[in-house]
Formats: structure tokens, sequence, C-alpha cells
């Protein structure tokens, strides 16, 4: 068979399909350079700026005059205080996890209002309880986007200290289990997990998030359980003394 150059319209038609591949290509680059930036370079830039914000609230809870509240020298420090609950968007507390890093600390504020609160860092649950309180303290993160406060909580190990600081003192938790169960399993934030009209005894924290990474399919759930606290002005514990972020 004898060889025939293309024709003029022939040429025409390799040229834009070799212009539309590169354009393609090009944007494929872009693509995958917006991912890197927003799922990882983006999220340390974020993440960095929740953690100096926590820093400096950290310093203003420390700072602040906390209610005058009796404590029981016979059982160490008492009962814990449990603040009251916080207008909707308004910062309350901060939480520190060494786990997720020596110097790791977030705001919590009130509400898990995607559009605002979780832009900023964690937020409690409306309706469950607070810090120190018996029931179930709730609260949620992103883990990918907007700093992934959230990003390690696969990796909490049993006996791991979770830290809540708030106005009146600072309240440990230690970590327990894991569970993976779906977005509409509501019952998590029971004052009793999974056993709705149960009266709580305990006092247990728990971190929410979604699984698997960049997915809602389900929610991965981490629970503490409580173990102490003490008051603003005995400063902060002593894994976190030398950390100056608890403002003393």
């Amino acid at each position: 068979m004898k060889w025939r150059p293309a024709s003029p319209s022939g040429r025409a038609r390799i040229s834009i399909i070799g212009v539309i591949g590169e354009l393609l290509i090009t944007a494929g680059v872009f693509v995958f350079l917006f991912l890197g930036w927003q799922l990882w370079l983006n999220d340390l830039v974020v993440g960095s700026e929740q953690r100096d914000e926590a820093i400096a609230f950290s310093r203003e809870l420390g700072s602040a005059e906390p209610p005058a509240t009796p404590i029981d020298p016979d059982t160490d420090f008492g009962e814990p205080v449990v603040s009251p609950v916080s207008a909707e968007t308004v910062a309350f507390a901060n939480i520190y996890i060494p786990r997720f890093g020596d110097d790791y600390v977030r705001t919590i504020a009130e509400g898990v209002d995607a559009s605002n609160v979780l832009r900023t860092g964690v937020g409690h649950y409306p309706g469950t309880q607070m810090p120190g309180e018996v029931g179930n303290f709730a609260v949620a993160a992103h883990r990918t986007t907007y700093g992934a406060p959230f990003n390690r909580i696969a990796e909490l190990s049993v006996g791991d200290r979770i830290y809540v600081q708030t106005v009146d003192g600072w309240y440990t938790y230690v970590f327990r289990s894991l569970e993976y169960v779906l977005p509409t399993a509501v019952e998590v934030l029971e004052p009793v997990p999974h056993a709705p009209g149960v009266a709580a005894s305990e006092r247990i924290i728990t971190l929410t998030s979604c699984n698997p990474m960049l997915s809602a399919a389900e929610r991965i759930i981490a629970y503490g359980v409580f173990e102490d606290w003490q008051p603003a002005s005995t400063g902060p514990p002593e894994e976190l003394a030398n950390l100056n972020l608890g403002g003393t």
C-alpha cells in the first residue's frame, strides 16, 4: 500500500487533538497542585494559625479570674468545676492531645456548624455535657482541610491523655477506644453512648470526625474517660508544663 501524506484537513485534526491533549495534561497538573495545596500545604498553614490562636487563647484563659468555687481538701481538688455553656460559635476551651504532636493545641467553640466553627478548630456538640460534667462531652473537627485538627485521630492509643483547659481549670481524660459508625448514628452523643435514656455515671469525652480520609461515608469515634482535674491556679498538668501554653 502506497503511503500518502495527510491532507490539510487531516493535519488540522491532528493538530487540534494535540492541543487538546496538552491542555488536558496542563489542567491535570493544576488539579494535582491544587489538591496538594488544599490537602497538605494549606492544612499545615491553617493548622499553624489555629495553634497560634489557641496559644493566645490559653494565655487569656490563664489570666482570667475564674469564678470562686469551694474546693474540698479531703478529695484532692474536689468535684470538677463545670463551666456554663457558651454562646454559639464562642470559644470557651482549649484541647491538648500530645499524641498529635508535642505542641498540639486547638480551641473549642460552641457548635458544630461547618460553615464557621469547624473552619477554625474544634466544635462542641450543643446539648452534650461540658468538660468535667457527668455524661458525654462531645466534640467534632475535620480530618482533612481547614487545618485538619483531628487528622491523626486514628493514631490514638489506649492510655493517651487528652487535656481540656477552661477558665476554671484543666480536665484530664484518658483515651479508651475507637469505633466506626454511620453518619446517622447520633446515639454516640448520648450521655451514655449507644444507650439512650440511661442515666450517666461516668464523665467521658467523645471525639468525632469523618472516615475514611477524604470521605464522609462513616464517622470515626474516639472515646476517653475522665481521670482528674485541677484548678486553673495550679497551672497546666505536668505533661504540658514545659510547653508554655498555659499562660503561667
